[in-house]
């Protein structure tokens, strides 16, 4: 198994990471990605950027050191509604919205309301993808979940700083079974290596692991070849890139 897309990844932007984009984009052309996704923390998040840096991502040039920039965000869930912290304005400037669950935004509470969040995040439309959901801290109906994120093509993120164990600590088996209920549901999963440092980049050494061992269906992984990814943007009623055609 080789990941080619890297679809959570941070730049000095957020307030803690430590790399710029260009950094980060070097670091996965020597991991031989194809596909680097940009995602700083939205505004909500402490230390975060403004959303005018999200509304002018179309600065930023569709290949860096040979890899193709898909545009994007990590957005917090803010309440059990489902709202995110993406401004109307920024929309138009992004590829590709990750909704997470930040003890800073989303205060945890109880694996109910957690639940009725991720069902109205989901179904709400903002999200191609949920990011790290294995925290404990945030613990969800599990099967509700996958089903209705298979249902609306949302991807379920399997996120390799996560079965590091040094982050969001208690998540490893849970992201285990996760996966399986997202298999057993006919969803998709992404992969991120949720760096916040580029010597990270590209790493997805526990995260292909997973994935062996609960035997994913490749055409499951939106994150196995470019072209899996981009036409998974295209699923979710995206553009395609004109840049991308011949990925």
């Amino acid at each position: 198994m080789k990941l080619v897309v890297d679809t959570h990844t941070h730049t000095y932007a957020s307030g803690h990471a430590y790399s710029t984009i260009k950094e980060n984009a070097e670091a996965a052309k020597a991991h031989g990605l194809k596909i680097l996704c940009t995602t700083d923390h939205a505004e909500s998040m402490p230390g975060a950027p403004h959303f005018w840096f999200f509304s002018n991502q179309r600065v930023i040039p569709r290949f860096l050191s040979g890899v193709a920039i898909i545009r994007g965000v990590e957005a917090n869930i803010l309440d059990t509604e489902g709202n995110i912290d993406v401004h109307p304005t920024s929309y138009k400037s992004l590829d590709w919205i990750i909704g997470s669950f930040h003890e800073p935004v989303f205060k945890p509470s109880t694996k109910e309301a957690h639940t009725t969040a991720l069902l109205n995040v989901i179904e709400s439309g903002d999200v191609d993808a949920l990011g790290h959901l294995g925290n404990p801290n945030f613990d969800f109906d599990f099967d509700a979940v996958a089903a209705c994120a298979a249902k609306h093509n949302v991807a379920i993120e399997i996120n390799n700083s996560t079965l590091r164990g040094h982050s969001r600590v208690g998540s490893v088996e849970r992201c285990y079974e996760i996966a399986r209920t997202v298999k057993a549901a006919g969803g998709y999963i992404t992969t991120g290596s949720d760096s916040h440092f580029y010597d990270t980049i590209g790493k997805f050494d526990l995260t292909e692991k997973l994935l062996r061992e609960i035997e994913m269906p490749m055409d499951k992984i939106i994150t196995s070849s470019a072209r899996q990814f981009l036409d998974f943007l295209e699923l979710r009623g995206r553009a395609p890139i004109a840049e991308f055609a011949d990925l």
